[in-house]
């Protein structure tokens, strides 16, 4: 797969699961593996992308004595997860087109 596809596609499904609520770094690994695999060398990256550009911000919590790093999704974040929304139907509508005749 085309390595800007993914990382959109990362991108994406990240923002679709905090979108869902507050969200940790197992959590969301966790939640998304139905749909794609993340690693942990992968996920974080992606979320210190994420709010580095003002989609996520963060807070923590204290879980079993120790602190635990929450990801919320900000206003920018959701419109970005739109965008992707977007997008990807119409990648949908392409995709459908192109091998509707193929068998």
């Amino acid at each position: 797969m085309d390595a800007q596809l993914k990382k959109g596609l990362l991108d994406a499904c990240i923002l679709a699961a905090i979108n869902k609520g507050d969200s940790y770094g197992y959590k969301l690994i966790e939640d998304t593996k139905t749909i794609i695999e993340i690693s942990e060398s992968t996920l974080y990256p992606i979320l210190r992308r994420l709010e580095a550009g003002g989609y996520l911000r963060t807070h923590t919590k204290e879980y079993d004595g120790r602190l635990r790093k929450y990801y919320a999704i900000t206003t920018s974040g959701k419109v970005r997860l739109q965008e992707y929304k977007a997008m990807m139907n119409s990648m949908k509508i392409i995709y459908e087109k192109l091998f509707e005749e193929v068998k």
